[in-house]
């Protein structure tokens, strides 16, 4: 007698179950997706103890008729594929005919449809695989699909569930999921009558972002448009101010279905290189639309993973677009609300102008010109007197750039005030004919160009701010001040930036500034590290840095570029070594480039509490605004915080 046998039906469903059905989740995201292809606009989620009591489905979709609602709890029955051809070719979120079936023999599961609004519709119920009841009922359109007692034949699988408050986790998520790949469904997820989960359904992602993370992640939410002959991406990505400890925030949706794909993660995280902290993560949601005959979803039981036919060009987009949408942007972090958003102030601390920049200097009081703010702004800084009907500006500053006072009394160092023009009154009619017939007609030129419309130009990138340099706080951070309000800067991560930039851009091409040293350095490394390095050694060599076998496990340093900084080289040598040993997979070159020229920044960076001039400050601030990202330093973390004028306004109550 033979020894293979052919396994019960029901024993084949159950065996079916354990890959589809994992847990309260696993029900959850089949039923969900049936209705997502059904075209519903609305589904509703209940349920009840983490889904291990009572998960209840209801949209208003199609529906099915009474045969097609029996039908559907067969295995491999599906409507959404006929032929090997469709399989190529999947626009469905479920194709292979195996959740209901698989759900139904671990359950108990009642099933109640119709297919039109007559009323008339069908209920189906069935319990372990086996049909209880097949009766007509009445029905709005659409199917409600609810599954009690889940795994209650099979207490093994129950034995293995988690708490209830992971397993709702587990629901919220993958509904959180769902919401944000279809923004056009209104959901709603309930847990024991609690509302969860609520979404409007309008179609506007960025909504349906504020519905499940806050209005305050929405605020801070980009977006993200691009287009390759093959692929078309869009969606939101936040600021670099906003991150998670994990990846959790990250959901990446192709053709309408949520996917688990670690290259195309990467490819995010390399968009926002350098401007993220180690270990932190962004908030991002992408959609890629894309031919069906590119991707094959058939290759995980879930449906969770996929594979591209063009999966470098993909990543080159998603990494390309992020890169782009972040360098649009001003990344200074805002410690108070932006300025030009702030409400409208209900009163305004009345402001007395006690001095008047046309009244003579006679009639200024000698106890008020002793006081910081006697004189107008402008005249403090030694800038000519704003004309009638304006305002003096405090950051109007003399042809040299840096703010002065003008000379006071000698001894006193009281700034004095100083008439606004030494020369006589011109009246405007003078002026004009003063004019020379070459500048009249330059200028009446200038006026027909800016009276003509021009082709419009490219929006430019958002400058470095120009900030004007107040002091330096506790030894590390530069505070600095423009018309916008406070700045604060981290000394340290700004020279590291610029560091960074200076020596990513050498590492370039170190070769030809490499230089053999008279007495060369000795490292020593384990027999095992030798052995590896001895093959790695190509590498170094790209990077500048030349060692020889010494004997034993011993490496002589011949050579490296001479801008490494000065009494660091061997540290930073081992450094780079050590990091090339600790990477198990092919070498880098870029990235070993990249993270030596790190080092080398940190490195060669003032540090903390260490005291620097005013002449300084200002030429640290002029090359961090030459940079090419002067927002944050190699490790991702922020150099500059920003307060706005009016939350330091609000501070003393100058407006309520």
């Amino acid at each position: 007698m033979g020894k293979i046998n052919i396994l019960d039906e029901h024993i084949a469903n159950q065996i079916a179950a354990g890959e589809v059905v994992e847990r309260p989740s696993s029900v959850v995201k089949e039923l969900v997706e049936n209705a997502i292809d059904a075209g519903s606009t609305r589904i509703d989620v209940a349920i009840e103890e983490g889904g291990l009591e009572l998960i209840r489905v209801t949209d208003n979709g199609s529906g099915m008729d009474p045969d097609d609602c029996e039908t559907a709890f067969f295995r491999h029955a599906t409507s959404k594929i006929a032929s090997t051809q469709d399989l190529f070719a999947i626009r469905t979120l479920g194709f292979r005919g195996e959740a209901l079936p698989s759900i139904a023999a671990v359950s108990k599961v009642e099933c109640l449809t119709a297919p039109d609004t007559s009323g008339l519709g069908c209920r189906f119920v069935i319990e372990g695989g086996t049909v209880r009841a097949k009766t007509e009922a009445t029905a709005p359109r659409g199917t409600d699909i609810a599954v009690r007692e889940l795994f209650y034949n099979t207490p093994a699988r129950l034995k293995y569930m988690k708490t209830i408050q992971t397993e709702l986790g587990h629901v919220t998520d993958y509904i959180y999921r769902l919401a944000l790949a279809h923004p056009g469904i209104a959901f709603t997820l309930k847990h024991n009558g609690h509302t969860l989960v609520q979404t409007l359904g309008n179609g506007d992602l960025l909504q349906a972002i504020a519905a499940i993370y806050g209005t305050t992640v929405a605020k801070s939410m980009l977006p993200i448009r691009g287009e390759t002959l093959d692929y078309r991406l869009d969606g939101y990505i936040a600021k670099p101010e906003l991150t998670r400890a994990n990846r959790g925030g990250i959901s990446t949706v192709i053709n309408g279905r949520y996917i688990r794909n670690y290259p195309m993660v990467q490819a995010l995280l390399q968009g926002y290189h350098t401007l993220l902290p180690i270990n932190r993560f962004p908030v991002a949601v992408l959609h890629v639309q894309m031919d069906p005959t590119l991707i094959d979803v058939n290759v995980h039981p879930a449906k969770l993973e996929v594979r591209f036919s063009k999966e470098p060009e993909l990543m080159q987009l998603v990494e390309r677009e992020v890169r782009e949408t972040l360098g649009k942007q001003r990344l200074i972090p805002a410690a108070s609300m932006p300025a030009a958003k702030r409400p409208q102030e209900a009163v305004v601390q009345e402001q007395l102008e006690l001095y008047r920049p046309q009244a003579p200097q006679a009639q200024v009081s000698a106890a008020g010109s002793r006081l910081l703010g006697a004189a107008a702004p402008a005249e403090r800084w030694g800038a000519p007197a704003p004309a009638a009907g304006t305002s003096a500006s405090p950051w109007a500053q003399p042809p040299g750039g840096a703010p002065q006072r003008s000379g006071g009394a000698a001894g006193t160092g009281e700034p004095q005030l100083r008439a606004a023009s030494t020369g006589p009154a011109v009246q405007p009619g003078a002026e004009r004919e003063r004019l020379a017939p070459r500048e009249t007609a330059a200028a009446s030129e200038a006026l027909l160009r800016a009276m003509t419309p021009q082709e419009e130009q490219p929006p430019a990138l958002p400058a470095f701010p120009k900030l004007h340099p107040i002091g330096q706080l506790h030894g590390t951070y530069i505070v600095a001040q423009n018309e916008e309000g406070l700045f604060l800067i981290d000394q340290h991560a700004a020279h590291e930036r610029i560091n960074y930039e200076h020596y990513y851009d050498k590492f370039g091409n170190p070769a030809e500034a490499s230089q053999e040293l008279l007495v060369p350095l000795t490292l020593e490394f384990t027999a095992i590290e030798a052995e590896k390095l001895a093959d790695r050694l190509p590498q170094l060599e790209q990077a500048g840095v030349y060692l020889e076998p010494f004997g034993g496990a011993s490496f002589l340093v011949r050579a490296y570029p001479h801008w490494l900084p000065a009494g660091e080289e061997q540290a930073l040598i081992e450094e780079m070594i050590e990091w090339l040993l600790g990477e198990k997979k092919q070498v880098d070159i870029g990235k070993l480039r990249e993270k030596a020229a790190i080092m080398c920044s940190c490195k060669a960076s003032i540090k903390a509490n260490q005291s620097i001039g005013l002449l300084e400050i200002e030429t640290l601030l002029d090359r961090l605004a030459a940079c090419r990202n002067p927002y944050t330093c190699p490790h991702g973390r922020p150099i500059v915080v920003s307060f706005s004028t009016y939350e330091l306004e609000k501070m003393f109550k100058r407006v309520m």
